[in-house]
């Protein structure tokens, strides 16, 4: 090789593409902005901007009542609480989902009682909650996983016959839609997640999707302490409240976000869509169920075949890391966590759940990815899997 040409080749070579994360934000400037004209008002607690994004939040969703919150879980609190839940009930609930979900049952002196999933939906299934039914048991906690909604016509329908509420945990299904109608428009308390890996951020925030007035009034207090203030500024409490409050700050993220999420919805879809073009079959992952229509795609969730690789979940994500791309596992089967199993679930009871909750990984998926990054994903799944397959 002639002199300087290793040197020359070398410039040529092109540079690493950038780290992919699992999820990131998109935050326009407007909304940067906004967020400043906030800080430079002085009043960044829950205030002017906490009220236009709960009445923004309420047209979304048709009307109702909505009421904002510091994260997803305070939501799951308030409406377990708003929904009568007591010590010693029984509130039925998923396996495969955030531990939130289930740790808010236990704070509340309730009892989490889980039921396997559909492997198809990785919902809960549906065909076998009644027989978990019980005379204690007070709710119905279903979980939207990734975004695809469980079927509301059978859920509510079950929900009515035996008299109980349903609380929604729709965290990851903000925009998802059932039958046309958007999730939280219709039904009973459901609870939206605001997180910074949701497809609509505050930040951290949420909020609780209520009936009436009675429940939006009580929710207001529950959320701040109890607090009851009158005109002339006297005060009163009456309930042991909590400190639930969102901030205007975060408030006016989600302004500016919610102007989006249609776009980002659909930006997501596409993606996903593509993902379904350029995974590999030949690589034996189990994708999820195709629905462009009323999943929001909050995730893109792929089965590993552990029972062909001759590595690890988590050699896997190791692997791809090097190859720059985030990798994230949502989530472990939460009933064999130490704390569940002190309650007395353990591992073979929910045999579903445990497949799927040890062979899932997430990939990444938000909207300012392009159509190239998620080719190169399923170029270093490709690459990653040959490696390690019998």
């Amino acid at each position: 090789m002639p002199a300087g040409a290793e040197s020359r080749a070398a410039a040529r070579k092109e540079p690493p593409a950038p780290y992919l994360p699992v999820t990131r934000p998109s935050i326009d400037e407007a909304t940067i902005a906004g967020v400043v004209e906030v800080l430079r008002s002085g009043w960044i607690t829950s205030g002017p901007m906490v009220k236009q994004f709960e009445a923004e939040l309420s047209s979304y969703l048709g009307g109702r009542r909505v009421r904002t919150v510091s994260s997803g879980t305070g939501a799951l609190e308030l409406a377990l609480a708003i929904a009568g839940v007591q010590p010693g009930d029984e509130v039925i609930t998923t396996p495969l989902t955030w531990v939130a979900t289930a740790n808010v049952v236990v704070r509340a002196a309730a009892r989490p009682v889980f039921v396997d999933i559909d492997p198809a939906t990785r919902n809960i299934d549906l065909d076998r909650v009644e027989e978990a039914i019980t005379d204690r048991t007070r709710a119905l906690l279903p979980v939207d996983l990734a975004g695809l909604p469980v079927d509301r016509d059978r859920l509510y329908e079950i929900a009515d016959r035996h008299r109980l509420r349903v609380i929604e945990d729709a965290a990851q299904s903000m925009g998802s839609t059932w039958k046309g109608r958007r999730i939280g428009s219709f039904g009973d308390l459901a609870c939206f997640s605001f997180h910074a890996n949701k497809n609509l951020t505050t930040a951290e925030g949420g909020c609780l999707v209520l009936n009436d007035d009675a429940e939006a009034l009580r929710c207001e207090r529950l959320r701040l302490q109890g607090v009851i203030r009158f005109p002339d500024g006297e005060q009163e409490v009456e309930v042991a409240g909590a400190k639930l409050n969102m901030t205007d700050i975060a408030a006016r993220i989600g302004i500016g976000q919610l102007a989006h999420l249609d776009t980002f919805i659909a930006r997501r879809r596409a993606l996903a869509e593509h993902y379904f073009a350029c995974v590999d079959r030949e690589l034996g992952c189990e994708l999820p169920i195709p629905d462009f229509a009323a999943a929001n795609w909050h995730m893109f969730q792929v089965l590993l075949p552990l029972d062909r690789m001759t590595e690890s979940r988590g050699d896997f994500i190791r692997a791809m890391h090097e190859r720059g791309i985030g990798v994230g596992v949502h989530y472990p089967a939460l009933h064999l966590f130490k704390l569940y199993r002190h309650l007395g679930w353990r591992p073979g009871q929910f045999p579903n759940a445990e497949r799927v909750g040890r062979s899932m990984v997430t990939l990444p998926l938000f909207p300012a990815m392009t159509e190239a990054d998620v080719e190169r994903v399923c170029t270093a799944l490709q690459d990653t899997l040959h490696r390690c397959l019998r």
